[in-house]
């Protein structure tokens, strides 16, 4: 099989780093080599709001070091996947900083939003575990990394992802919040607990966290604590029995920073942000079931690695979408949506987008975008049922689901917003906001989910697809049984409006 090196780079809050691999045909991969540089880039956002001009220098010098090290394996800046996370991402000085790094290093920074994140991780938490993740699938669990600007967080029930939520709490803000209170230790310690009993609190409303068996932590803090206290697993993770790692928290709570760093030989800035990163790990420990903690030796740049690896593209691809369906589902049960309905307009577009691409051309992504759409076009209901394509528009907006980016969402929100009433216009903000591109994509996709939804019109699936036939001017679904489908004809004659629109062809029922 063939071998490529290849190369990532993450600037995150608390410092830069990079991993080197070669990559192997059938996607995994040998670290050949890493590197890293701490740069307190989170301590500058989350206090300023801005990168200082020191920072933005030690940053860059930083990567030209990375630059040298990557050229030693034969690879070029462009050849390198960069990312920027949470620091870089709220930075209000952020272009200019993506800029000159392009102009003085050559390599291009790509800011990834936080549910990119949470799919990196699960790339390698995935991937750390290996066989055993069937195991850990059995129970319902947590997945959990602790940043210095963010706390990256996936509920799953049962291997199947319910929630992802990416929490604004992570041991820089933390020191920061102490800090500008001129607080103590003891005031940090409040500080977390209510932050972490606050967030839990709501995290019940996804999943008990009081029935999670298995709490997965990934990061540099829990790989530290894995060493001292951990007992072998596989090669990849490490597993800390619960007391032990209480009685670790214990002891660290009794040392400074400064004593870290003698006792344990960390570099300043780590020891100084280790405390807050465990303390906050067992808080939400606390509240699960757990009497482990499993600890993968890798973090987000494993998980880069394995998205861009290509050897399993269609294997990773089958379970991120498996995963975006579950994920979808459980935001459609948030909302209490008439799931019954929504499985049935699903079912009945995707019948229609598979019957018919050589007519619109698109692929997975979409079919994947469509599906999703069809789940949740009615969960607007919850807030009112008059105009609730607005109310589904706007809870899509704002939701996070696993697997779709940022660019996803927007196409989504635009899809429920479309399944009924106006069709899109010039005059439309949310829909005029997006790239000529993804425009194309939301009027074909509409078209399919206004078609399928009108079918279903009394929500009593009593409608399925047995066969189309496309004709020269229209498209004649059959449909099994013998029915009267009086009330579904005119329904369909209001709402196959855009069909025709966009693909020139009457749709007519059998």
């Amino acid at each position: 099989m063939a071998t490529k090196t290849q190369a990532v780079i993450e600037i995150g809050s608390t410092g830069i780093r990079a991993l080197i691999a070669d990559v192997h045909g059938d996607g995994s991969f040998s670290a050949l080599d890493s590197a890293g540089k701490p740069v307190p880039l989170g301590r500058d956002v989350f206090t300023s709001g801005s990168l200082s001009k020191e920072s933005v220098r030690e940053c860059i010098a930083v990567l030209r070091g990375f630059k040298e090290l990557i050229q030693s394996y034969g690879l070029k800046p462009e050849d390198v996947r960069v990312i920027g996370t949470s620091a870089i991402r709220e930075a209000d000085n952020r272009d200019a900083l993506v800029d000159r790094i392009a102009m003085q290093t050559g390599f291009k920074v790509d800011i990834v939003e936080d549910i990119e994140e949470n799919h990196y991780m699960y790339l390698a938490v995935q991937h750390a575990l290996g066989e055993d993740a069937k195991f850990f699938s059995r129970s319902n669990s947590i997945i959990i990394e602790i940043g210095g600007g963010s706390t990256e967080l996936m509920l799953l029930r049962r291997g199947k992802i319910v929630a992802v939520h990416s929490l604004h709490l992570g041991t820089v803000r933390a020191d920061e919040q102490m800090r500008g209170s001129v607080g103590s230790a003891g005031y940090l310690m409040r500080y977390l607990a209510d932050n972490v009993r606050t967030i839990c609190d709501s995290l019940d409303d996804d999943l008990p966290l009081s029935g999670i068996r298995s709490f997965i932590v990934i990061g540099s803090d829990a790989r530290f604590a894995a060493g001292l206290a951990g007992m072998d697993g596989r090669a990849d993770y490490r597993v800390i029995p619960r007391a032990d790692f209480e009685a670790l928290v214990d002891r660290l709570k009794g040392l400074s920073p400064e004593a870290i760093v003698a006792e344990f030989r960390l570099p300043y800035a780590e020891a100084e942000a280790l405390l807050p990163g465990l303390v906050i790990t067992g808080l939400f420990l606390e509240r699960t079931g757990a009497e482990e903690l499993v600890v993968p030796s890798v973090s987000i740049r494993e998980g880069l690695l394995i998205a861009i690896a290509g050897g399993k593209r269609d294997e990773i691809a089958a379970e991120i979408a498996k995963q975006a369906l579950a994920s979808t589902l459980s935001l459609g049960r948030r909302y209490h949506f008439d799931e019954a309905h929504a499985l049935h307009v699903a079912s009945l577009s995707l019948f229609l987008f598979d019957k018919l691409v050589s007519l619109h051309g698109m692929g997975s992504r979409e079919r994947m975008l469509l599906e999703a759409a069809a789940l949740l076009h009615d969960i607007g209901t919850f807030i009112r049922a008059s105009a609730h394509h607005h109310h589904s528009e706007y809870i899509v907006k704002n939701s996070e689901i696993f697997g779709l980016q940022r660019d996803d969402i927007a196409i989504l929100a635009e899809l429920v917003r479309y399944h009924r009433k106006s069709l899109p216009a010039r005059s439309h903000l949310g829909y005029m906001s997006l790239p000529r591109m993804d425009r194309a994509i939301v009027i074909k996709l509409a078209s399919f989910l206004r078609v399928a939804d009108s079918l279903d019109r009394g929500h009593t699936q009593r409608v399925s697809f047995s066969e189309l036939e496309l004709r020269e001017d229209s498209l004649l679904i059959k449909t099994t049984g013998q029915m009267d489908l009086s009330l579904e004809r005119l329904s369909l004659t209001e709402k196959a409006d855009l069909f025709e629109d966009v693909f020139g062809l009457k749709v007519l029922l059998a």
